[in-house]
């Protein structure tokens, strides 16, 4: 990931419903997170009004980037 894409990340939701920034879900997964319940552990997402449907979406493309599985 690029710097440019980095500071994008840092602007733009992960979380709509928790508030969490995308960097925050980049930062666990970098850190070791390797599925949407860690990621979830790690940053407090998922448990919004949505039930985690739409970070749940953005953890995946994020763990495919990385080259990890995504298990829920």
């Amino acid at each position: 990931m690029t710097d440019e894409e980095r500071l994008k990340a840092r602007l733009r939701p992960g979380c709509i419903c928790r508030g969490v920034r995308l960097y925050r879900l980049i930062e666990a997964i970098e850190g070791g997170a390797g599925s949407f319940a860690e990621v979830a552990a790690r940053t407090g997402i998922g448990g919004g009004s949505c039930g985690g449907k739409r970070c749940g979406a953005k953890v995946a493309l994020l763990l495919a980037q990385y080259g990890r599985e995504q298990q829920r």
